[in-house]
């Protein structure tokens, strides 16, 4: 577990959000961590990461095969192969490798969500893989509603919901594949005003503790207190936008753009929040130089889309 730690965060969350999101980990420094890795692995994986981002994707999965040999079992070497290959349309390879990192963390959201990516791009169903996954673990099961939403395969989305127990996860998402297949059939039908925009609302009262932690740059708690309320609402972009901008200003922009990225597939009608999360996604984008998307973000602030 600490050897994933070293990729994905710094100060422990791990793979978010589970989203944030579902995984326990320890909270200690980066410096800890750094310590365990050989100097080869530490060169390798990082150079790997700007390969990858400059899409010199054979180059990539070469040094991460090097990784592989130094760190057989980490878990985080697979994932980051399985985006190269996928990246690079060699599926077959990135489907493998997807596997084999959800089967390490079965209630990872991303290590799923990844998986499902890779299947999509293949025109496959889940049930090419099902033999091959924990797939009768509930926390899977939950994670795999949400992503599938955020793909907007509304019906798969709903079948997989079937299957569990109810909780408020459960409630919320049915209602918004409600809410989406109603704007599909009807957009000129305005948007539903949520509750959580009430003052009185856990919701809010969340969302103005995460913006009095980014208003005093108190990034470490609001890395703690955001993966804390995805936990909660994974759902709202808000959160994405917050613990995104906790990765980026902790030493993890790669997750951090993953995390916003995604962020981005929740947003409906919200101009002001989706412009702060492209100034995040410039910021993370020029943290691992990567300044042809860091402008590409950044001219979209100026531009207005």
């Amino acid at each position: 577990m600490k050897r994933k730690l070293l990729v994905w965060t710094v100060l422990g969350a791990s793979m978010v959000m589970h989203y944030s999101t579902y995984a326990q980990e320890e909270q200690e420094s980066a410096e800890v961590y750094l310590e365990e890795y050989t100097d080869e692995f530490q060169e390798n994986f990082f150079e790997a990461l700007k390969q990858k981002g400059i899409q010199n994707y054979d180059r990539a999965v070469d040094l991460l095969l090097k990784c592989k040999q130094l760190e057989p079992e980490n878990s985080v070497v697979d994932y980051e192969l399985a985006k190269a290959y996928m990246l690079d349309k060699k599926y077959v390879q990135a489907q493998d490798y997807a596997i084999d990192a959800l089967l390490s963390e079965p209630t990872d959201y991303w290590y799923l969500d990844n998986l499902l990516t890779i299947l999509h791009k293949q025109g496959s169903p889940v049930e090419t893989v099902k033999q091959r996954i924990p797939y009768e673990n509930k926390k899977l099961q939950q994670n795999m509603a949400v992503s599938l939403f955020k793909m907007k395969k509304y019906d798969e989305a709903s079948k997989v919901l079937d299957d569990l127990e109810n909780s408020q996860l459960k409630s919320e998402l049915n209602r918004k594949i409600n809410d989406s297949l109603q704007k599909d059939k009807k957009p000129e039908i305005a948007p539903v005003v949520q509750k959580e925009e009430s003052q009185n609302d856990p919701f809010a009262q969340l969302k103005a503790q995460m913006e009095g932690f980014i208003a005093a740059a108190d990034y470490k708690s609001l890395l703690d207190g955001s993966r804390e309320a995805l936990d909660s609402y994974p759902l709202q972009p808000f959160f994405y936008y917050a613990y995104g901008t906790a990765l980026n200003n902790t030493g993890n922009p790669n997750k951090g753009i993953a995390v916003l990225e995604s962020g981005l597939d929740y947003l409906l009608d919200n101009e002001n929040l989706k412009n702060k999360i492209y100034k995040q996604l410039y910021e993370g984008y020029s943290k691992i130089g990567n300044p042809q998307k860091a402008n590409e973000y950044l001219n979209k602030i100026n531009s207005g889309l």
